[in-house]
């Protein structure tokens, strides 16, 4: 992986700098980016010009910008040449900046024996980052100035040229895996990490188009596998460790820092010398499309999942859903429901006054997938209680729907992809943490969210009056309205078994998919069970179920005529998909008082506040993520614009 830079020097002088070997292989990388450059444009009218400007790249060496700098009273004979290599020394720094990938490393083996705090930790890792930006700016000002080339204003805000990440390692050897898992070892697992935000990046793909499905066979290849070609990152996905290994290629290892943005780092003290639950392997170059999926090795009790090093591949969803994909496994070969929904748990406070409820904070437990429980090891869990789990502290956002105003918040903390690509343009931001993902909350209004069917003004977008057996064919049709990010046609009408909980248990006709038999019948016995107990908790009161319409794709679905659009109160269909979330958001926000208030009066005692957890299942662009906006946009729980 020549083109991706890995810092391990420490420098801490210029010249430290100029003489190490990352600075001689960044050399290099940059001379032969630009090498190519000039030999595609060697046929063209300035032919000459171009191949003097060959000669002088390939005679730039390390050696002359130490010289530089150590130079003193420079003649004005040596200055004009030594311009022009400061020149092409700017163009490597701003290459450095923008496009390259680069990682700085720091093994530290001793922290698994050590008392440090990992907040103590991450602030060694952060101020290394920060302390290597600092000298390269520092030694590139020292040869502006030296080369007449520094004068007028300094500019120091904008060239932040942080690396990409900055990790500390240990061994990989630490982790157990079975022997047909050697290879694996051999990588260094990545235990801490800062990583260059406000960056975007551009991936080849930009949309999923293949399924990621079970196998019939193992499709890690332990022998060809090259440890020196990965990255290794342990990531908590709800209750279970999944260590993702992501090649270093260009185009694969571009989902690294979107990772570390999204999902929480595994405890790393608690994981040595264990087995992890699964292993996700991007980016494999030996393997074919056959290979794409995941696989249970029964013998290792390890859950396996692949993409390979193909180009129609190199999307962050096929980071982001495979690993999903693993945790419902999981889910579900542990007797769990995993939800592919937005939750939020909201914190209902009483009028000291009136005693009438009011929506003080909202907390995330899940952008998109989370799991339901029924049991725990928790002595402070309820039997027969369904607790909510998350398993993202990030959100993979899809810009198209949102606000400027919401847009302008997530600015600084982003790692975006592909945001000149029209549609589709997404990016990864923290949206909650880790202790509210981790810790399980009574769950108290479970929703299947329609995108698409109109509702009359006057009546609510909230329907929890139907029965419990009416509201469990809504969760198992899946039916909404495609955006077009997948490859179902934008505006028409999907059938999906519970919103395709990842993977995909049943066909549009709930047939189970011959891939998935097993784990479909054991979906379906733990689905029976939890509703079993939710008939009885809605029954006493206790939790709510039903249909939320948050009407999103409503304008774009054609069976929607402009009469019935009027009728619903819409002038303009393009307009629907905010002012219908927009709808929807004041019903929840009614809904979530109201089911504070029965909870309340359910305890027989007074309280000051209350938690509301709220859970509405849904694919992609059905809507969580724009109620959501509405709501905080309502409560005011934003900043001012």
């Amino acid at each position: 992986m020549s083109e991706i830079l890995e810092i391990r020097d420490g420098c801490k002088t210029p010249l430290e700098l100029l003489k190490s070997q990352t600075f001689k292989k960044y050399l290099d990388i940059y001379k032969q980016k630009f090498l190519s450059e000039l030999k595609s444009r060697e046929q063209s009218e300035q032919k000459d010009e171009i191949l003097h400007k060959k000669d002088f790249v390939e005679q730039v060496y390390p050696d002359i910008f130490i010289e530089i700098f150590k130079s003193e009273n420079i003649s004005d004979t040596k200055l004009s040449i030594y311009q022009e290599y400061i020149r092409f020394l700017e163009g490597l720094f701003h290459h450095f900046r923008k496009k390259s990938y680069t990682r700085l490393i720091k093994l530290h083996n001793e922290i698994l024996s050590s008392n440090e705090s990992a907040e103590s930790i991450k602030d060694r890792i952060s101020k290394r980052a920060s302390e290597l930006n600092d000298l390269i700016i520092e030694t590139r000002r020292t040869f502006l100035y030296k080369v007449n080339m520094g004068i007028g204003v300094r500019r120091s805000q904008g060239l932040e040229c942080h690396p990409n990440v900055t990790c500390g390692e240990i061994s990989g050897d630490n982790i157990k895996l079975p022997k047909s898992y050697t290879n694996l070892n051999k990588v260094p697992l990545t235990t801490h990490a800062d990583m260059r935000t406000g960056i975007h990046y551009t991936t080849h793909a930009n949309k999923r188009a293949f399924p990621f499905f079970a196998l019939n066979k193992n499709p890690h290849k332990d022998k060809l596998f090259k440890p020196k070609d990965y990255v290794a990152i342990p990531f908590e996905v709800g209750g279970w460790n999944i260590i993702a290994y992501i090649h270093k290629s260009r185009g694969c290892i571009e989902l690294e820092p979107g990772l570390l943005n999204l999902f929480p780092f595994s405890k790393v003290r608690k994981l040595a010398n264990k087995k992890p639950d699964g292993i996700f392997i991007f980016g494999c170059p030996h393997s074919t499309m056959d290979d794409l999926g995941y696989y249970y090795d029964k013998d290792n009790d390890l859950l396996v999942g692949l993409i390979p090093n193909i180009d129609d591949c190199k999307y962050f969803g096929y980071g982001k859903k495979p690993i999903l994909t693993l945790h419902n496994v999981l889910c579900i070969l542990n007797d769990h429901l995993p939800l592919h929904c937005g939750c939020t748990r909201y914190l209902v406070k009483f009028d000291s006054k009136t005693n009438e409820p009011y929506i003080s904070d909202s907390f995330i437990k899940a952008d998109d997938m989370g799991r339901a429980s029924l049991f725990d090891n928790s002595s402070d869990f309820k039997e027969g209680v369904p607790y909510f789990f998350g398993t993202e502290t990030g959100a993979f956002a899809c810009l198209d729907g949102f606000s400027e105003h919401t847009k302008m918040q997530m600015e600084g903390r982003e790692i975006g992809y592909n945001k000149h690509a029209g549609t589709n343009a997404r990016q990864i931001v923290p949206v909650t943490d880790y202790t509210e993902v981790s810790n399980g909350s009574e769950l108290d209004i479970l929703l299947y969210l329609n995108n698409y069917d109109l509702i009359e003004p006057g009546k609510s977008c909230m329907d929890v009056e139907m029965n419990v057996e009416d509201a469990l064919e809504h969760f198992r049709t899946g039916a909404r309205v495609a955006a077009g990010s997948t490859q179902t046609h934008r505006g028409k009408i999907e059938i999906s078994y519970w919103a395709n909980p990842f993977p995909l248990l049943k066909d549009e006709n709930w047939a189970d998919l011959p891939e998935h038999v097993d784990l479909s019948k054991k979906f379906s016995d733990i689905e029976r069970k939890f509703f079993d107990i939710i008939k009885l908790r809605v029954e006493s009161g206790k939790m709510k179920i039903g249909v939320a319409h948050s009407m999103l794709m409503a304008g774009v679905y054609a069976k929607n005529t402009d009469k019935r659009l009027t009728e619903c109160g819409f002038n303009n269909r393009e307009l629907v998909e905010h002012e219908g979330p927009e709808r929807a958001a004041k019903d929840m926000i009614n809904l979530i008082k109201t089911t504070a208030i029965d909870k309340v009066e359910k305890l027989r005692k007074k309280v000051d506040e209350i938690s509301i957890t709220v859970a509405t299942v849904g694919d992609s662009r059905t809507g969580k993520s724009e109620m959501s906006e509405k709501m905080e946009e309502v409560l005011s729980m934003k900043g001012a614009n």
